[in-house]
């Protein structure tokens, strides 16, 4: 957790003011039963009503400074901490952007999201408590037990024993609690993730009618990290009456024995009940150390799992010399491509090569699993080739850096996805400077004017979060709305007409050859139709190249093709 403080360098004076702060409230809690035994001794057992005045508006002084140096400690702390939750959520989120999706499927989308919330939530409470209470504690018992000693030597034999017997009692709590909470976040992990799958395929569990299943699967992770909180809560529990019955015992021997000695002369009634008053703080600052004890062991565990994602190096990076001099524009080439997913024991691509030139259509069809979006996957680089290397404009993508990669590319993804806010919000999205006139125009090309026409504010339609609101066609067409106004010199639509009806899809791509007409374009598809007008269609099987050339010529030479088009289109369609 050490190393996750690194990042309070910008709140250095304020953690200096704290102490001071924590410093002087120290010293006016210690002064306090000094102040009242001088009362007893002198105000209370004289009858002078003058010096109890005195000394008790003194006092009241003291105590009004310490509340005001406790409150703006407090503020101070509690601003220093909220800070480094904000450093660590805006280091965290920064990292995982910066993930490759290898990273990203490694680590796991739900214990990413505990992480970010949770877990610096965790970090963030003990900094705070660690600013107020760690710091005061020890200061408030060794001041406590000099201040003790000062009063009188003969007591202090009590707090000898009572201090090592508490300090065992929260040890072995604390060993019995660390395991539990390393459970914990764990755990939430679990739960986060179960009720991620539920909310996120709500459709296919009512489809299948698997609502009970789910109801169980849910169960199950609620009650096994409500089991390890009703542990936790067990000890917690024992916690405080081992602490109390400690405590209290030191207060009765503090008392019996300075009852003794008073009544043999050796001590007098003030420096008792100062005594007394020392014993408690340092019983206290006992108590206020085995609070920590409970908290730091969860935040120690939150901790570690942050500095996996902070420390976690991302698979793919800018080369240290990036190469952003290009001598083509739009020219993308794949060189003997070999990629195998991690984990996996057979290569999902082998030995492919074919080029992509501007003012062409490549087209790529095959079945499902033959490898399609992991070929398109490729070019923007969201993964790294094992072997091969694929150019584009003349330089492999790994020389490139991957913000002037991306730059080059309108990418569509398969499964379409919008984001919370307006349909211009969106479209915008794949260029912030677009005006509104090339917004319209986009959406124009992607035949989507017509749906947007229709609905309530128009563009200014608000869209739910991951677009629950708009169909599966009309998500496809916002998408591709939002690469056209990118104005790229590579599209990749990956199955993006797959939701369209056959009489959107054929408008859809006439409106796009004019558009595109400069740039390369690559398609990956399941109909036919929508890729037999192509200038080159690559039919993939098992991973490799079965076959690449027009229509007509695969028709000829590829059995594959063959039987995929013979799956979707009548004899006199083909014919």
């Amino acid at each position: 957790m050490l190393r996750l403080f690194k990042y309070l360098k910008p709140y250095t004076a304020m953690i200096i003011a704290v102490l001071i702060f924590v410093f002087l409230q120290t010293l006016g809690d210690l002064y306090l039963p000094t102040l009242m035994s001088d009362i007893i001794n002198d105000g209370v057992l004289q009858g002078d009503n003058g010096k109890i005045l005195n000394i008790g508006g003194f006092m009241l002084l003291v105590a009004g400074g310490g509340a005001v140096c406790a409150i703006i400690a407090s503020f101070l702390s509690s601003k220093t901490a909220v800070g480094l939750g904000t450093i660590l959520r805006s280091k965290v989120f920064g990292r995982v952007e910066s993930y490759s999706l290898h990273e990203i499927d490694k680590i796991g989308t739900a214990t990413l999201i505990t992480r970010t919330t949770n877990d610096i939530n965790q970090v963030q409470m003990v900094t705070v408590m660690i600013m107020r209470m760690m710091i005061s504690a020890p200061m408030m018992a060794i001041g406590g037990i000099i201040m003790a000693l000062r009063e009188d030597r003969q007591l202090t034999w009590v707090l000898g024993i009572a201090i090592p017997v508490l300090a065992g009692v929260i040890a072995l709590i604390a060993s019995r609690m660390l395991p539990l909470f390393r459970l914990v976040q764990v755990k939430i992990d679990k739960i986060n993730l179960v009720l991620r799958e539920k909310l996120t395929g709500i459709r296919v569990i009512r489809a299948f009618n698997t609502v009970e299943h789910e109801v169980k699967r849910f169960d199950q992770a609620n009650v096994d990290l409500t089991d390890n909180y009703i542990k936790v809560n067990k000890i917690m529990a024992f916690m405080m009456p081992s602490i109390m019955l400690v405590m209290n015992f030191t207060s009765l021997a503090v008392l019996w024995f300075g009852g003794i000695f008073i009544s043999k002369g050796s001590m007098d009634l003030g420096a008792l009940a100062a005594f007394t008053q020392y014993a408690m703080q340092i019983m206290f600052s006992m108590l206020m150390l085995s609070l920590m004890f409970i908290m730091v062991p969860r935040a120690q565990a939150a901790a570690v799992r942050i500095n996996e994602v902070l420390e976690t190096i991302p698979e793919i990076t800018d080369a240290a010399k990036v190469e952003d001099s290009f001598t083509e524009k739009g020219f993308v080439q794949f060189k003997d491509v070999t990629f195998t997913y991690h984990g996996a024991e057979q290569p999902a691509l082998r030995g492919i090569s074919f080029s992509a030139r501007p003012g062409e259509i490549t087209a790529i069809i095959g079945s499902t699993g033959a490898g399609k979006s992991t070929l398109i996957n490729l070019i923007p680089r969201f993964y790294d080739v094992d072997s091969g290397s694929i150019l584009i404009d003349g330089v492999d993508v790994r020389e490139m850096s991957q913000k002037s990669l991306r730059s080059k590319i309108g990418f569509v993804p398969q499964k379409a996805v919008l984001f919370s806010g307006t349909i211009i919000d969106n479209i915008k999205f794949g260029n912030d400077q677009a005006t509104e006139a090339e917004i319209r125009h986009a959406a124009d090309v992607a035949q989507a004017t017509e749906f947007i026409e229709t609905m309530d504010r128009g563009f200014e339609h608000e869209i739910a979060q991951g677009g629950t609101n708009v169909s599966g066609g009309q998500k496809q067409r916002l998408s591709i709305a939002r690469a056209l106004v990118r104005k790229p010199e590579v599209y990749v639509f990956d199955d993006s007409f797959s939701a369209l009806d056959f009489k959107t899809d054929a408008r859809l791509r006439a409106a796009l050859k004019q558009e595109i007409a400069e740039a390369t374009v690559i398609i990956v598809a399941q109909r036919v139709g929508t890729v037999m007008d192509a200038d080159r269609i690559i039919v993939l099987n098992e991973g490799q190249i079965a076959g690449m050339g027009t229509h007509r010529e695969l028709l000829d030479t590829c059995e594959v093709y063959k039987e995929i088009v013979s799956s979707q289109l009548s004899e006199e369609e083909i014919a």
